[in-house]
């Protein structure tokens, strides 16, 4: 068994706000051409319990050289062992894995910018060099955060101290002063205001001057040279980039599904003469050709006894005649020949089973990055358990995606038969208006996804599958595979905290192409 060697020569990064992780995996995760990997984690700093656990695990599995990962890591994914019994095995494997995972609150009192400072620096360990990534909690900044908070008396962004959490990346920047730091946000930042001011506006200017931004807050910083830094967008690094530029949309670099966030590289002022490549163009495999190959499962009724029988004849009353009328009238015949042929599904749907929070036997098999994802030596798939649903939403659900499978789209409100339309109030506006239209959508078999979001954590309704005969929402591994995180990444907690943790986080292979550009620049 081989554990990690040489983690000195590379270079060291910090990942704050790291969520689950995703964004630091694909920085230790980037080879170049001779297969060295030029970046390390040094420390990972996340204030959310849950995912601390598994920063910690997915740090444990690092210790050891790719593709030698301890038998007893696979046990821990199949629900043989327990994390706590799986870290006691290997005490000088846990140990690193402890020292590197950091769970704090930065900018909290009981965390003050000494300690993160100390911190900090025995994670460096003397190096000067280092890349710094991350951004802050995004909930007041994003679009739908910003909604909801209007409904909140008194409510203003510049009192919201998730709105000035970038402070302390700013903090850190002027105390360490890395050599590249890389920052990632929701579009909605871009259309931020804060005193007055558009506050992308503002950060761009701190992050020029981290320094001169600290000075303002009230504080200090390490003693050391003041440095400037030179923002580079990575659509068209090799200009002076205006605020949309920024945004980089995953489904134009591989990545499986419409999400569109603002990445900042800063690049130190001794440096920017050096070139940061764009990162490269491809297009976005199908939702099929990620998630095709996962077991089969069904959902279940909520509010009533459940059975395999109980849920499948649920979801197969909407074959019956009286519905069949009522589909055709909305949608048309095709929709309902699609419905009715479920029917001759009933027994395979019966034996279908609800799958498991740990592991569930299978032959995975992706054809899109394939050696990224797969690992035969889980003997399966874990995190793959699917939900409960209401009665009246597996009809919904049903509905949509046999709509979908026919006319390769998700159907709007106003294409749901009258009787299966929800009991809510933004229905009647939805029919008239494009706000909440999509309110039960289908992530549709031959397109890309739309975006993972933690709301996935809330309800199913965004992510429906696009197979009628199971009838449910995506689990958290399949919510894992389009954030295209490796089959052997294992998130701990229970299911909804998982579902957070996916979908607040950076996709692993964009974060990859990202350090791909960022250590072409290092040279």
């Amino acid at each position: 068994m081989s554990s990690r060697s040489s983690a000195g020569a590379a270079i060291p990064v910090i990942d704050v706000f790291a969520g689950p992780g995703g964004l630091g995996e694909g920085f230790s995760a980037f080879a170049d051409g001779r297969g060295h990997r030029p970046f390390r984690i040094a420390l990972s700093i996340e204030m959310d319990s849950t995912a601390h656990a598994t920063l910690r695990l997915r740090s444990f599995y690092r210790q050891f050289e790719p593709g030698h990962a301890p038998p007893e890591y696979y046990q821990r994914l199949r629900g043989h062992l327990t994390t706590p019994e799986l870290l006691k095995l290997y005490p000088r494997q846990a140990e690193q894995a402890v020292a590197e995972t950091w769970r704090a609150e930065l900018g909290a009192q009981n965390v003050p910018v000494e300690m993160v400072r100390a911190r900090v620096e025995a994670a460096l360990g003397g190096r000067e060099d280092c890349v710094l990534i991350g951004g802050p909690p995004c909930q007041a900044y994003s679009l739908a955060g910003r909604s909801r908070n209007r409904g909140k008396k008194g409510y203003q962004l510049e009192n919201d101290p998730r709105a000035r959490l970038y402070v302390e990346y700013l903090q850190l920047i002027a105390d360490f002063w890395p050599t590249v730091f890389v920052m990632e946000n929701v579009k909605g930042l871009l259309s931020s205001r804060l005193d007055g001011r558009e506050l992308f506006e503002r950060i761009r200017a701190d992050l020029c001057d981290p320094a001169e931004a600290i000075r303002r807050e009230g504080r200090g910083r390490r003693r050391g040279r003041k440095r400037r830094y030179s923002l580079r967008a990575l659509a068209c690094p090799d200009r002076q980039s205006e605020p949309a530029d920024f945004v980089v949309r995953c489904e134009e670099h591989g990545i499986p599904q419409t999400r569109h966030r603002v990445i900042v590289v800063g690049v130190r002022e001794d440096l920017e003469h050096r070139t940061l490549p764009p990162l490269p163009r491809s297009a976005a495999p199908p939702v099929a050709q990620i998630i095709g190959d996962l077991p089969p499962l069904r959902s279940a009724l909520s509010g009533e006894a459940d059975s395999a029988e109980s849920w499948a004849g649920a979801v197969l009353e909407l074959s019956s005649p009286r519905w069949q009328q009522r589909v055709q009238e909305a949608a048309g015949e095709d929709v309902a020949r699609r419905i009715a042929a479920l029917a001759g599904a009933r027994q395979w749907m019966e034996n279908l089973g609800r799958g498991d929070d740990v592991h569930v036997p299978g032959s995975p098999c992706v054809h899109h990055e394939h050696e990224w994802f797969i690992d035969e030596r889980i003997g399966g798939f874990c995190n793959h358990r699917s939900r409960s649903h209401m009665r009246s939403d597996l009809h919904r659900y049903v509905f949509a995606s046999a709509y979908a499978a026919v006319r390769e789209e998700s159907p709007c409100l106003s294409a749901f038969p009258p009787d299966l339309l929800p009991d809510h109030r933004n229905v009647a506006s939805a029919l008239t208006h494009s706000m909440f239209a999509d309110r039960f959508r289908v992530q549709v078999e031959s397109k890309h996804a739309t975006t993972i979001t933690s709301h996935i954590s809330r309800d199913g309704h965004y992510y429906i599958h696009y197979d009628p005969r199971q009838c449910r929402s995506l689990t958290v591994r399949e919510a894992a595979r389009l954030q295209t995180f490796p089959d052997t990444y294992f998130f701990e907690g229970g299911r909804t905290a998982q579902y957070v943790q996916v979908g607040n986080a950076v996709p692993p292979l964009l974060a990859r192409q990202i350090a791909g550009s960022v250590a072409a620049l290092l040279g």
